[in-house]
């Protein structure tokens, strides 16, 4: 657990980590908190601060707060991070440039800081994977919303290096749970991965544990479902942008996606459930232009995502 991007950022993120320890203190053990740190204030003061007060792992997020990976501040960073075997968490995701290289050299330097790539390493995902698939103590974790980001990363790097992971606000409950079981099973995750993805791997790198000797990926380097779900799934994605920008639906995707429900393929029960959740997100976009409030369209905007989100991750992943 750790803070977002707070107005009360600086100095240092002081403020915001203050709050994640208290949030972990209040918890009683079930909330661990990382420190989120700002390159260009104080980082390795708040880090160590933080450390002492019981953080247990550093976040770094290279797009909000603009630094690249070749920074000469993240050496010193990795270095209190293997010198107090504590994990670092670091944004894989959109809005960056690819990082595998500059990554590489830092794990090269600091091989007893473990890291967790966020996002499924998306920002570069191919070369990430090449560089470290297979290497203990680099994990990805599955905080996405594409389903097929997901089965990509698991044919490309070890059970043992997938964390589960939401991200708040666009990636909260039931569709960070449902996107990361899905897809894995949908991979051939045996129930002993499915355990530790879910909770054992991050327990381990919470507790301070060696990493696991990384096995073969799962799954596959192709992907092939129903022509019902395929098109399903390619009106959904064409509602994404729409939504993310509170646009109305002038273009009828989600009629497209009810009227692909409507194929007779054999899969009833599955496509029946698809339509209940593009219905019920359809009825709440028609409503979302005639909102005046900011906090309503907000609401009204993410829930909407929120089951086509779900609606999607069924389709992608029906054979699961």
């Amino acid at each position: 657990m750790f803070c977002m991007d707070e107005q009360d950022r600086h100095p240092a993120f002081r403020a915001a980590n203050n709050r994640t320890l208290e949030h972990a203190r209040r918890s009683g053990g079930r909330l661990i908190p990382f420190v989120r740190l700002d390159l260009a204030e104080a980082p390795i003061e708040e880090a160590t601060r933080c450390l002492d007060a019981g953080a247990r792992g550093i976040k770094l997020h290279p797009r909000a707060q603009r630094f690249l990976l070749n920074d000469e501040r993240l050496a010193p960073v990795f270095e209190l991070a293997a010198e107090r075997r504590v994990p670092i968490l670091i944004h894989g995701g959109r809005g960056l440039p690819p990082i595998a290289d500059h990554l590489a050299r830092l794990v090269e330097r600091y091989p007893a800081a473990q890291l967790i790539i966020a996002h499924a390493g998306i920002a570069d995902l191919a070369e990430l994977a090449g560089r470290f698939g297979g290497k203990a103590g680099v994990f990805f974790d599955t905080s996405v919303w594409s389903p097929i980001d997901l089965l990509s990363l698991f044919h490309l790097v070890s059970p043992e290096q997938v964390v589960y992971a939401s991200d708040y606000p666009y990636g909260q409950q039931p569709s960070s749970l449902l996107i990361a079981i899905r897809t894995a099973k949908l991979a051939g995750f045996e129930d002993e991965s499915l355990r530790g993805m879910l909770s054992g791997n991050a327990s381990r790198i919470a507790d301070g544990e060696e990493p696991l000797e990384p096995s073969p990926p799962r799954g596959g380097g192709t992907f092939s479902q129903p022509m019902a779900f395929a098109r399903i799934h390619q009106y959904l994605s064409m509602a994404t942008p729409l939504l993310w920008t509170r646009q109305a639906d002038t273009i009828g995707v989600l009629g497209l996606a009810l009227n692909a429900c409507a194929d007779r393929d054999g899969h009833a029960e599955e496509r029946e459930r698809i339509r209940e959740l593009i219905e019920a997100a359809r009825e709440l976009w028609r409503v979302l232009p005639e909102l005046d409030d900011e906090t309503e369209q907000r609401v009204v905007s993410r829930t909407t995502f929120r089951l086509v989100h779900l609606a999607d991750i069924l389709a992608v992943t029906s054979g699961a």
